[in-house]
């Protein structure tokens, strides 16, 4: 008779060990996904950050560079701004004194023009024995007198007292003196003046001489700038004022 033999043993597989680790699970490459992303970001945010502050610097860098030049430009300017002002300072100072200057001979009153007016005004019956400048009202609580100029005082001999008033009359139209300030101050008969040098004979009839009228007129000068009187100084012959005022209003200095 026949046996069977059967070996079990080489039909059943080898059992793995039982080491007490787990087996290791097979990761897709779609689960890492998520990984590449936040390596990226991590990557690319801190060089962006890197970026931007060097960017940063260079541009406070650039920054700081143009406040230094402002900063300079600024003081160059104040400097120049400095000089305008001590210009414009000196300029000014210069247009007061010349103002002042001006305003002085502005006001002057040559006699030889105004003498030269008395003389085309006066009546050929009146005759002129002294002028005299009247000094300018003193200033009242520091304020400068009204009129520099002051007045004018005239006296001589008329044959009568009518013209004494027509020689005043002639006088307030002058240009040179104000006609509202015009005024016959004394008036009276007197014995006309003997001429020097003429002798009463010892044997003669005393012959009393004619009654005449002494009189004094004042006035005050005008106070019109010499500027509006070039026409009438002109005509009276003061041509070399005149040339200088004429001078003085081509520049500017003196207005037309």
């Amino acid at each position: 008779m026949y046996s069977l033999d059967v070996n079990f043993l080489k039909d059943r597989k080898p059992q793995p060990k039982n080491t007490g680790k787990k087996p290791r699970q097979a990761i897709s490459l779609g689960d890492l996904t998520p990984i590449y992303i936040g390596a990226t970001v991590g990557v690319i945010f801190p060089a962006l950050v890197g970026g931007g502050l060097w960017f940063l610097q260079g541009k406070n860098s650039e920054l700081g560079e143009n406040i230094a030049k402002l900063e300079q430009q600024n003081q160059e300017l104040e400097s120049k701004v400095g000089d305008i002002n001590k210009i414009k300072e000196e300029t000014n100072k210069v247009k007061e004194e010349t103002q002042a200057l001006v305003t002085v001979f502005d006001q002057i009153r040559p006699w030889s023009a105004m003498l030269q007016d008395m003389r085309d005004r006066i009546p050929a019956t009146v005759q002129i024995e002294n002028i005299k400048q009247i000094a300018p009202t003193a200033a009242v609580q520091g304020q400068p007198a009204a009129n520099p100029a002051g007045g004018v005082e005239i006296t001589g001999y008329a044959r009568s007292f009518n013209d004494v008033n027509d020689f005043l009359l002639s006088l307030q139209q002058s240009r040179f003196l104000k006609s509202t300030e015009g005024k016959i101050t004394t008036a009276e008969l007197v014995d006309a003046p003997i001429p020097p040098g003429t002798d009463q004979p010892a044997n003669s009839v005393l012959i009393k001489p004619p009654q005449i009228v002494k009189y004094t007129i004042q006035s005050t000068m005008s106070d019109v700038p010499a500027s509006q009187l070039t026409r009438e100084l002109e005509q009276k012959g003061t041509v070399g004022l005149v040339s200088r005022i004429r001078s003085l209003q081509q520049t500017g200095v003196i207005s037309k």
